[in-house]
Formats: structure tokens, sequence, C-alpha cells
């Protein structure tokens, strides 16, 4: 059956902040509106971009500020949804939660990337971070009425053991265009051992992780080895301070924002793409690397250890260890085939992870979310 949704995130995709929850947001709704749902996006302003606009198929209704979202997002929550009369609504945490359900008391679904918890205290202030945590705690009491639908088991387990019901909870796994992202024997592999890494500059991301194990691999015997750094964020200058500080700046190339066809030619000529992350929802650079034919070498992390098959697409070390992602590193310098190996692997591993699996089966949780409200007993 055809549905009405009201969704709800930070932000939308053509956003500069944009990052993977926005492609997966859209993604996925895009598919739903292209298959004759009627979807609505409620989401944060940008300097330059229209209060309203169709994208992917859906009605785009932008408010407020990246900041000032928090608090307006409510409220304008509510005059939309009396506007558009959904027949559910999506909330999707990407930052932090507006509690809907406080102002909306009709079938809804609370999309979960992955939350924060502690390691908010890694990226921003105090003050900001306990505000962070804080809004976080009460969210399995706020949301005890609502289908949670997550996009990894890691983030499944994590909602359990803060309180959630796990019969609640449905585990989605993001996809992936293997159609657009894809081996191109054209394209060969960058001469030089070249490791990538593609999102979000920011400091919870541990970046410097990776540098330090640059440096440590030049150190040794590999003097060629070069990591790139494709996207942008606040945590570039720290991160350049710390590229001088272990004499790699020469090795470190910092290429801020790159377009969707450069970010494919990056993919194909990489030797791995690196995700030194101590926690994601799931990592979709790990798996637009891996339909590319690239491998990638992640943090066993939660989130990550699930995009990233230790052995069979890639390599997984602890996290924060710099000689073990350095010896991770080291391996595939060695190892040209095994590169190879792992990157058929991990071409094998995105094909069984396709965009429109994912949309079908939140088509469905959405419908069951419907149909639940709408039975006696649930009322």
């Amino acid at each position: 059956m055809a549905v009405k949704v009201l969704a709800v995130n930070w932000q939308d995709r053509t956003n500069p902040q944009a990052g993977g929850a926005e492609v997966h947001l859209h993604e996925i709704f895009g598919r739903l509106a292209a298959a004759g749902h009627e979807v609505h996006l409620l989401c944060s302003g940008y300097g330059g971009a229209e209060r309203e606009a169709v994208l992917d198929g859906m009605s785009v209704h932008r408010t407020g500020s990246r900041y000032g979202f928090a608090i307006r997002g409510r409220s304008a929550f509510a005059a939309l949804a009396r506007m558009v009369r959904p027949d559910v609504v999506v909330e999707d945490v990407n930052k932090v939660p507006l509690f809907l359900p406080r102002v909306w008391d009709g079938p809804f679904v609370l999309l979960v990337p992955h939350l924060f918890g502690t390691t908010a205290f890694r990226e921003v202030s105090w003050p900001m971070a306990a505000a962070v945590w804080a809004a976080e705690r009460p969210m399995p009491w706020s949301y005890r009425r609502a289908r949670v639908h997550v996009i990894s088991g890691s983030t499944r387990d994590d909602l359990v053991a803060r309180g959630f019901r796990a019969e609640a909870i449905r585990v989605i796994y993001p996809g992936v265009d293997t159609a657009a992202f894809s081996p191109d024997p054209g394209v060969a592999r960058a001469e030089r051992p070249t490791f990538l890494y593609v999102g979000r500059v920011k400091r919870y991301k541990a970046l410097d992780t990776a540098i330090r194990a640059v440096a440590q691999l030049r150190r040794a015997d590999c003097p060629d080895v070069r990591l790139l750094i494709a996207g942008s964020g606040d945590d570039r200058l720290r991160l350049e301070r710390v590229s001088a500080a272990e004499g790699v700046q020469d090795a470190v190339t910092f290429l801020g924002f790159v377009s969707e066809e450069r970010k494919l030619e990056l993919y194909r000529q990489a030797w791995a793409v690196v995700f030194p992350s101590p926690k994601e929802g799931w990592g979709i650079t790990n798996v637009e690397a891996a339909a590319c034919g690239t491998p990638a070498v992640a943090s066993d992390s939660p989130g990550l250890r699930e995009s990233v098959r230790g052995g069979e697409t890639g390599l997984l070390v602890p996290h924060g260890d710099v000689g073990a992602l350095a010896g991770a590193l080291r391996t595939l310098v060695g190892d040209p085939a095994l590169c190879e190996r792992l990157g058929r692997g991990a071409r094998a591993f995105a094909e069984t992870l396709p965009w429109s699996r994912a949309a079908r089966d939140t088509a469905t949780h959405l419908e069951e979310a419907v149909a639940d409200w709408h039975r006696p007993e649930a009322r």
C-alpha cells in the first residue's frame, strides 16, 4: 500500500555538511517516492538554500539553521504535520533527538544510524558533549511506543543496552549502488602505495591515528606510502599540525570536498580505504569502495566491523592502535595479491547490498507501523 511519510532529519543531502546519514536517507526514501509513496522531508536550511524544494522525488521543507534546528525543529514539525497529515512519521536521529512523540501521537518510526554516547566528548567541548549525552539518556522511555529502524547489529545492541525493547528494533542494512560504484579495468591502482579516507573531517573520526600510522610506516621501510583525505570538516587544521609534527606533510594530502566523479576515481585508484573511527552506524564509504573492488582497513569497532568483513573484504584492527594500523597497511603494501583478493571479496559483498532491498524492507516496516497503529488493541 502507498503511505504518506513525513521524515525528519537534521540535513538533506545538498547541505555542505551532509554525510553518510543523508546519503542513506535519500537513497531509501527517494526510492519510496519513486515507487508511489508520498514523502516529505523536514530538515535544516543553509546559506543559499530554498525553503521548499523537490529533491529525489521528495518534498523538502527547510527551516532554521544547522544549529537552530534543535530549537525550531519540533515546532516546525508540528505545523508541517498539521498541513501534511502523514500516515507515518520517521525521525532520523542524526545529531540529537527532537523527541517528536511529544507532539505526534500517530504511527512513528525512529531511525537511528548510531548514538554518540561518550564519543561526543571526543568531538566537541565538554558542555556541548554533556548536552548530547544527556539528550540521549531519556530516549528509551520517550520513544517507547516507536518502531525502531537501525542500520547495523551494533546499533541494535547499543540501543538494547540503553533500555530499548529488542522486539521493537529492525536491522535494515544500508545499500550501495553497484552500477555507479564499480571497478573500471581502464583505471589502474596508483603506482605508489596509496590509502584513502573519504568522509567528514571531524575529530571523532580519529584520523590522527591514520596519519601517525603512515608516519610510522614511512620511518620503517615504506617511504613511498601516502594518505589522501577527501572531505571537509573543522578538524583539518589540527590534522595538518599533526602531519607537520610527524614530518609527513608531503605524504598526507587534504583534498577537501570532492565531486562524485572524483570520489569514484579515488576509490578505484586507492590500494585501500582507511576508516579509523571508534564508532559508526555502518560505514557507507567502506561499501562504496568495496563496490569499486577496493578493500578497507578499519577499526574493529561498532558498525565498522559489519561494513568490513575482516580477512574477506578488508582488515580490521583495534581502534586507536597506531602500530596495528601501520602493520595492516604494511601487509597490503607488501602483498599486492592480497589487495586484489580482498578487493574481489569486497565487490562480491557489495553486490549483496542493493539499495532496492533496503528500500523494500523500509517500506514494509513503515506499512507495519501504520497497520499496528490501527489495530484496536494498540490504541
